[in-house]
């Protein structure tokens, strides 16, 4: 058992863009990196098989708040952890259910203690405290678990920024000393990464960031950021925070996002990212592609029989027409779910992949000026 070490291979030369390995007890991660969501321990229409062999994903997520209310850590722990209980052998990442208290503003309390919610399923009442929150990431079993924290919403007044990040910091504090005292359960080391708050005030974001950085972590995230704000303010805020994170350390931005947004963060200096996006628009009859955004509804497709994304090999994006997905969704058949999300969760990965051999080569910047423009296409 180790714990996580982050090796930086390559920085550019006209950006902040970094290629780096992160190695974990579950295997190696290639940065910069898309992490694909399985919020309650599977990615939506997609089998490990297919995030293994077609999207090629290095690591995913698990969400906390959802896990603990199903399956339960009962039947988790039973299993031997998430990892044994979704047979998925590489790494995982558990974030700390502090989102979804965040978005669960109508059913929740927050005090010193932490935060008394409704579930959204029964409406029992729940204590997510930073001691029970890492109890339960500690028996989910990931390799790396995020600190309990409170995400602000967009837009908050200093004040309340301000209130926050100091409880998410107190709240910091009680997460190391909980993960300290207990013992890691699956023969392998679970690696915690702090939460940088501070809602949209840079000084608060720089106390925030100095703060989490002198916790001396294996890893750092920024967190409260793509919750509403516009995007160039949370290329600002983001770039802000990477000034004062450890270059030595990987860096998560939290649920990010387009794209466009995804190789705006890497040149900002982002090694890691999440988002929802792929799967859920993908389900809506969205998709990402190389060469710019597909509704795969609109009739213009109904013959187009070209393959639907010609630069992604090996997986179904080659291999069915563009008219055979548009069918499939005007026929509700559930096959076009799994395509449609292998598809967009394929083009992510294959654009950190190629961000991260343009970083090495040296031409990341005029690469990721010319994709941004392409992939904000309407095809």
């Amino acid at each position: 058992m180790a714990a996580l070490s982050f090796q930086l291979q390559h920085s550019d030369t006209h950006s902040n863009a970094r290629a780096g390995e992160i190695t974990t007890d579950h295997g190696i991660i290639q940065t910069p990196i898309f992490m694909p969501v399985g919020t309650v321990g599977s990615v939506k229409a997609v089998t490990q098989q297919q995030l293994t062999n077609d999207v090629q994903a290095q690591i995913i997520l698990g969400n906390t708040y959802h896990l603990y209310l199903r399956p339960g850590t009962d039947v988790l722990q039973a299993a031997g952890g998430l990892h044994q209980f979704i047979g998925w052998q590489k790494p995982i990442l558990t974030d700390s259910g502090g989102y979804q208290v965040f978005s669960l503003a109508e059913k929740r309390k927050i005090t010193e203690e932490g935060a008394l919610f409704q579930s959204h399923i029964d409406g029992s009442k729940h204590l997510f405290s930073p001691e029970s929150v890492m109890d339960i990431q500690r028996k989910i079993g990931a390799d790396i678990i995020m600190a309990f924290d409170e995400c602000p919403p967009y837009p908050s007044d200093y004040s309340y920024a301000r209130k926050s990040m100091e409880l998410t910091h107190r709240w910091l504090d009680r997460c190391f000393t909980r993960l300290n005292e207990t013992p890691d359960l699956y023969n392998y080391t679970q690696n915690l990464f702090p939460i940088v708050q501070g809602s949209t005030y840079k000084d608060l974001r720089q106390a925030s960031s100095e703060y989490i950085a002198s916790k001396n972590a294996t890893g750092n995230a920024i967190g409260g950021l793509s919750v509403g704000e516009p995007e160039e303010m949370m290329y600002e805020f983001t770039a802000h925070c990477c000034e004062f994170l450890p270059t030595e350390k990987p860096r998560y931005l939290m649920g990010v996002g387009t794209p466009w947004n995804i190789l705006e963060c890497i040149s900002l200096g982002i090694d890691m990212m999440d988002c929802v996006m792929p799967t859920r628009n993908g389900r809506n009859g969205m998709l990402f592609t190389t060469e710019g955004v597909i509704n795969i509804r609109n009739k213009k497709w109904a013959t187009d029989f070209s393959v639907i994304d010609a630069a992604l090999s090996n997986n179904c994006s080659n291999y069915y027409s563009k008219a055979y997905l548009r069918h499939l969704f005007i026929a509700n058949e559930i096959l076009a779910l799994e395509i449609a999300s292998i598809q967009n969760l394929s083009m992510y990965l294959w654009l950190v992949q190629q961000a991260r051999q343009h970083i090495i080569a040296g031409t990341f910047t005029t690469w990721k000026n010319e994709m941004v423009v392409k992939l904000k296409q309407r095809l």
